[in-house]
């Protein structure tokens, strides 16, 4: 991939840059500013470079239409903070606002792009509606530059369709995230052991087929586990259970065993009557789940378990938490695996997402895992071994 080196002296060169900047608000707050941080170190590179940034970033689904409600205002406010110096923030994607913003920059100035996605042709599935955007997006700029590692998983115009427009590079955030992957998925030192959890096993299928051929050690978690045990003969209660999945996962059981990889499952669950932060929990054995409770963490066996295995390793992934970690009496499990990563001496990947939030609201110093992913979806995908048209297509523009 071409990097921001490639596209030569910037200063006075307007500069699109695509970030991610899909964080989670409760209101108008930001809860969780990590991917915002993240995109600090490609954006104050192509300001000290003179360039004019022009950023671009979406927030939540508002589906093609203007909302209020997913404004980047609140992001615009934190970025300057965070960057130490005025963000303007345009009154809207491509139209006057946008315009006439860009058209006041001066060398070294930052102006934000409201929501991308209240653009309907950002995430349209016809080649010429999204190729049109890209168009009125390569009238803003001179150069394009891929640092919204959280989306290169999107065939979208202000992601994919761009690049083909302009000269185009991979910001340091993007190429950060694909050499740290890449150890996980190319040659990794051994033993590699995955920490998977997260609600649905549905979601991590392929990862998981990829996986028996590359990874020793699978740790199951989550609303996932359920199948598995639900697959292993065990009845689940009331918990999390794709029954369409049970047949899947039985043969990833059985493909495992024949390849000698280790699945491991809970042994023990923390369970309650209902899905409530004040629900009462009890912990029982994965086979013993009350028909009238569900799953809501791993126990504390299973968690020990984890940790020993983790501690073994020499390179470890982890995507998706253990349990519903935003209730204190279901965090343990998610709390267990994070400490241990944090712990290992191993390279280990927190895989973003729920993964890297739950480091962050449970209070991990980030300095302490090698890596902290800023895309859940994108480094899943690199893990199934997919190709990303986001990265592939700077690849072809090199």
């Amino acid at each position: 991939m071409k990097t921001i080196d490639s596209l030569g002296d910037l200063r006075g060169r307007r500069v699109l840059v695509r970030s991610d900047f899909n964080v989670p608000l409760d209101g108008t707050t930001i809860t969780d500013d990590g991917r915002i941080r993240a995109a600090l170190p490609t954006l104050k590179r192509l300001v000290d470079a003179g360039a004019k940034v022009v950023v671009m970033a979406h927030l939540g689904r508002p589906k093609g239409e203007v909302n209020p409600e997913f404004s980047l205002a609140p992001v615009a406010t934190r970025l300057a903070e965070l960057i130490g110096q005025d963000v303007t923030l345009a009154d809207d994607t491509l139209g006057d606002g946008a315009k006439t913003a860009v058209e006041a920059m001066s060398d070294g100035q930052i102006v934000l792009l409201e929501n991308v996605r209240f653009d309907a042709r950002e995430t349209s599935k016809d080649d010429a509606e999204r190729a049109a955007m890209a168009a009125d997006l390569a009238e803003l700029a001179d150069a394009f530059v891929s640092d919204g590692f959280g989306v290169v998983h999107r065939k979208q115009a202000s992601v994919y369709d761009i690049a083909q427009v302009l000269p185009a590079a991979a910001g340091t955030l993007v190429i950060g995230e694909v050499e740290a992957l890449s150890r996980a998925t190319d040659n990794p030192e051994r033993p590699y052991v995955v920490v998977l959890g997260g609600s649905k096993v549905s979601d991590k299928l392929g990862v998981i087929a990829n996986l028996l051929s590359k990874a020793d050690t699978l740790l199951i978690g989550g609303g996932m586990a359920f199948t598995f045990l639900k697959a292993q003969g065990h009845e689940v209660g009331k918990s999390l259970l794709e029954e369409d999945q049970l047949d899947t996962v039985r043969g990833y059981l059985e493909e495992a065993e024949r390849r000698g990889v280790k699945i491991l499952v809970p042994t023990d669950v923390v369970v309650a009557p209902a899905f409530a932060a004040d629900a009462e929990p009890t912990v029982v054995g994965a086979g013993e789940i009350p028909a009238d409770q569900l799953g809501l963490d791993n126990g504390p066996e299973t968690t020990a378990a984890y940790a020993t295995e983790i501690a073994a390793a020499r390179t470890v992934v982890w995507n998706g938490p253990m349990g519903v970690f935003e209730f204190d009496a279901f965090a343990s499990g998610t709390r267990g695996v994070a400490q241990a990563l944090s712990d290992s001496d191993a390279f280990t990947i927190v895989g973003g997402g729920d993964s890297a939030a739950a480091v962050r609201i449970l209070g991990f110093e980030e300095s302490t895992f090698s890596h902290i992913s800023t895309g859940g979806g994108a480094s899943l995908e690199l893990l199934e071994g997919k190709v990303l048209p986001g990265l592939s297509v700077l690849e072809d523009n090199a």
